[in-house]
């Protein structure tokens, strides 16, 4: 009985280990990361540049889950920036809210409702602040509400299969009318300006640099998770089936697949993970504006992930962290010029690495290790062989 325990743990602890690191290179670039976020980073930066690459790492999220929906897919949005400002925004009306007890708003005219909404004359906190009183349930509303809003949306454009150029558009234009609708309700939203002055979690002061360090390994293990999640997600068969439907739909269609369903399973998990960034940017950051919301940020995530490559999980956080980087840089070191620089290293890319950062190692680096390797004869199945015995005619 316990031989046969042992087998069965054994079995899948292998199985596991293939879905999510598929061999030891996947593992050591795991790894890598890993050392790279939690030791190096933070040993190397100052608490300013710490705390200013965990805002970095929240627009990571985002990009994974581009690369899980447009380089996996096939489904490019335009729109992530309305996830991440759905996420951003719940957790920034819980804190809002804390900061807004009786006491410390007692000089305004009416106590105890954040200080935008006295200045607009509003008298009562609006019904649809109520649940951001419970942290429990802002925590599964950051999951809940974009996860409904993608479903919404994935629902109504997937089973009228709008696809490529039309869908992204459309999620821009959603973006658009996002904005639009937080600005002109600045006393429910704060406005242009957006929510502010964010000072605490449950009495944890969250502006202090013990605080602000604490956040940014937060988020680094966070999205270390997320990027095992979407790897497993990637590994099983309906991550197949998308990234087969990404090259030969219709072929995938005749063997008899519902790809709205994947479509809309996923484009659901792409804004789950957004969300999750733009929680954990609010807490870094102190605050959460329309601006981050916008149709601006959300090319630049489509961007983040262009950089890094758009078919890897962690080329999408190594492209975050470069794109982010250099603007960073830029801005500093040439105030005047940097618009100019941002665009040309962009372009570069572009034209030199089409796969973005991830293809620098794949066909630059990974042919020089090989050459010095030994040749041997591995008898592992090519990819392309795997994906055509999970999905028929998918060749």
């Amino acid at each position: 009985m316990n031989t046969l325990s042992n087998h069965t743990d054994s079995s899948f602890g292998k199985l596991l280990y293939e879905r999510l690191f598929k061999n030891k290179e996947g593992v050591i670039a795991f790894i890598l990361l890993a050392v790279v976020l939690l030791l190096v980073f933070p040993l190397c930066l100052n608490t300013f540049r710490l705390n200013l690459t965990g805002k970095y790492l929240c627009y990571a999220f985002v990009a994974i889950g581009l690369v899980m929906c447009w380089g996996n897919a096939g489904i490019l949005s335009l729109g992530q920036g309305m996830f991440f400002g759905a996420g951003g925004y719940c957790m920034a009306m819980f804190l809002k809210l804390e900061a807004s007890d009786p006491e410390s708003t007692a000089i305004q005219s009416t106590p105890g409702i954040p200080d935008f909404m006295d200045w607009n004359q509003v008298t009562e906190l609006p019904w649809f602040w109520f649940p951001f009183k419970s942290f429990p349930l802002t925590i599964a509303l950051i999951f809940i509400l974009p996860a409904v809003l993608a479903f919404l949306l994935s629902v109504f454009y997937f089973k009228g299969r709008v696809t490529g150029v039309v869908f992204a558009i459309l999620t821009q234009s959603m973006v658009a009318c996002l904005w639009y609708f937080i600005v002109g309700n600045q006393g429910f939203f704060g406005g242009i300006n957006g929510i502010t002055d964010l000072r605490t979690l449950n009495g944890w002061d969250i502006r202090t640099e013990s605080a602000q360090k604490t956040l940014y390994y937060v988020c680094s293990i966070l999205l270390l998770f997320c990027i095992l999640v979407s790897r497993y997600v990637l590994s099983t068969r309906l991550g197949r089936v998308l990234l087969a439907q990404r090259d030969k739909e219709m072929r995938v269609r005749f063997s008899g697949y519902n790809l709205t369903l994947f479509r809309i399973f996923i484009f659901c998990f792409a804004a789950v993970l957004s969300a999750i960034g733009g929680a954990m940017f609010t807490l870094q950051v102190g605050f959460m504006s329309p601006n981050l919301v916008g149709i601006q940020p959300s090319i630049d995530m489509v961007i983040f992930t262009a950089v890094g490559g758009r078919e890897s999980l962690l080329g999408a956080v190594y492209g975050a962290l470069a794109v982010n980087a250099a603007k960073t840089a830029f801005s500093e070191a040439y105030p005047t010029l940097w618009m100019f620089l941002y665009g040309a290293t962009f372009i570069i890319i572009v034209l030199y690495l089409p796969k973005g950062l991830a293809g620098l190692y794949d066909d630059h680096i990974k042919k020089w290790i090989f050459k010095l390797k030994p040749k041997s004869d591995s008898g592992t199945t090519p990819p392309s062989e795997e994906l055509e015995k999970e999905v028929p005619y998918a060749k």
